[in-house]
């Protein structure tokens, strides 16, 4: 009779509780926070505080969220797309001239990511101006700052180089920008040149493997990008360095590819589903949501779920009722998708291929289909296709297969916990590779760095490599990892065709400075040619 009566009491309560508040909000946010299921972490993790906090947190600002460097980086490749469904998405059409690279200035995103860039400058500026930094600190906020200047000169070509706070400068050459970045990079590292052989004895920069900070290693992979991609920005090739740079890393030993035997528990994998695997291994492991200290990470953003927020795949890939799948918080938006060809470029049995992207029938939490009776096809069952019926304006809502690469987990909210890689040794392979074989004009020169990778993934070995399928090889190792711009300008396909994308002039391998940042300029700045 007692055990009755509190039984009654709870439940009456309960029951009061219901009437007086908004109860599903207040119980979302506590399940997510409590409970922990077949050791599901709901929390996040650390690692990246102390006096550099505030610079290298910069980095979270639109390198994994939407309307940002992520975006742009992304959209205007044959990676991923976001179509017009209906009104929803077509945000005055600003995504889909993305897409077929008739985007201007006006356009909120490039304002964003120029934003973006400065803000983390003018950090790194006020940080160094503060005097209160060791040797190795302002080494470290140097190379920082340089590399926000590489994404900028990247991006918009001419821009300003800023190195005081508060202070204002002229608009410098792309080639100017090229050499301050070459020169920070250079002077951290304490060498002249970068060359085989060199001798990094004189660099404040330390050799600590905190990821989320920038070691001699770090520096040396922003600056072998740098390097690998020298011939678009000044016309004067430097693939010998690029070489150099990225050898030294591998040759070091300090990083080891995430392979067999390298694994995580899945946050992702749901109790009653027997298909979804107990543990992420190998290259799942490099982006799974507990990432945190992979082998193979060089230099990575820090995300976290309620510390250091910003990363929103979940939100920007998933149909709306993919919601379900993982119970998380939030309702997704139903944005991003990959493009058929893209998808179909991966070979069946690629372990890359069934990492990065969900395709097929979806199912809830306990391995039911899901359904959506909003379906604009006669069929309700959630099925990610890979194949989209068109861009706009009548995008169907379940079209195309989704990214999935920075895996999911289960009771997630709408930030995630996983870290973004901005320099790992699987790309240090393919730079080594591609510059290799450019220095030399035989790109069978980059077969053994390919094969490394592809081994990884579980595919055979390339015997006959080209510039065409080295790209290819490239776009799936690398996919999601923001390069793909950079990459398909570098080789000569940017301007090309894909689907529902014509040719497009060479102009637009800058973007457009920002409408905002040129009113702000009072004249000190200068529109890049074509706009």
């Amino acid at each position: 009779m007692n055990k009755f009566i509190i039984l009654l009491t709870l439940l009456f309560s309960i029951l009061l509780v219901t009437a007086c508040t908004d109860l599903e909000e207040n119980l979302v946010g506590d399940i997510t926070n409590d409970i922990s299921i077949a050791g599901i972490s709901t929390g996040g993790g650390g690692g990246g505080g102390g006096p550099l906090a505030s610079a290298f947190g910069k980095l979270r600002d639109g390198s994994a969220g939407h309307f940002g460097h992520y975006s742009i980086q992304e959209l205007t490749t044959d990676e991923m797309v976001i179509g017009a469904k209906g009104g929803d998405w077509f945000d005055g059409g600003i995504l889909i001239q993305l897409h077929q690279h008739t985007y201007d200035p006006t356009n909120g995103m490039f304002n964003n990511s120029w934003n973006q860039a400065y803000g983390g400058i003018n950090t790194c500026n006020e940080l160094i101006a503060g005097g209160g930094l060791d040797a190795n600190g302002i080494a470290q906020v140097r190379g920082l700052r340089a590399y926000f200047y590489l994404r900028l000169m990247d991006m918009f070509g001419n821009v300003k180089i800023i190195t005081t706070p508060g202070s204002d400068a002229p608009q410098s050459s792309r080639q100017e920008v090229f050499d301050f970045v070459e020169s920070e990079l250079l002077s951290v590292l304490g060498v002249n040149s970068i060359s085989t052989g060199m001798d990094l004895s004189g660099t404040a920069l330390g050799l600590d493997a905190n990821a989320y900070r920038l070691n001699v290693y770090g520096a040396l992979g922003i600056i072998a990008k740098l390097y690998l991609n020298a011939e678009v920005y000044t016309g004067t090739a430097m693939y010998s360095e690029a070489d150099a740079a990225a050898s030294y890393i591998i040759d070091s030993g300090a990083y080891q590819l995430c392979d067999a035997g390298c694994t995580v528990t899945n946050l992702g994998k749901r109790p009653d589903v027997d298909s979804d695997p107990s543990e992420l291994e190998g290259y799942a492991a490099v982006f799974a949501a507990n990432n945190q200290g992979n082998p193979e990470h060089i230099f990575t953003i820090e995300y976290d779920e309620v510390t250091a927020t910003g990363m929103n795949f979940a939100m920007m890939n998933l149909h709306y009722s993919s919601q379900f799948t993982y119970n998380f918080d939030s309702q997704p938006w139903n944005g991003y998708a990959t493009l058929e060809e893209f998808y179909n470029s991966y070979e069946e049995g690629d372990k890359r291929k069934q990492n990065n992207f969900l395709a097929g029938p979806q199912t809830d939490f306990g391995g039911s289909a899901i359904l959506d009776f909003a379906a604009d096809d006669d069929d309700i069952v959630l099925n990610y296709t890979p194949q989209i019926n068109e861009l706009a304006p009548n995008y169907q809502r379940e079209a195309g297969a989704r990214p999935a690469k920075f895996s999911y987990k289960l009771l997630g909210r709408s930030e995630m916990d996983n870290d973004y890689p901005i320099l790992r040794l699987g790309q240090v392979y393919l730079i080594r590779g591609e510059a290799r074989a450019r220095a030399a004009g035989d790109w069978s020169l980059a077969a053994s760095d390919v094969n490394i990778v592809r081994a990884r993934a579980g595919v055979s070995a390339m015997s006959n490599i080209t510039a065409d399928n080295f790209l290819e090889e490239r776009g799936r190792e690398m996919f999601a990892e923001s390069v793909r711009r950079t990459d398909l300008i570098r080789f000569g396909a940017y301007n090309g065709t894909w689907w529902e994308k014509s040719t497009s002039p060479e102009h637009v391998n800058i973007f457009p400075i920002p409408f905002e940042a040129l009113q702000a300029a009072n004249g000190t700045l200068t529109q890049n040619p074509g706009y």
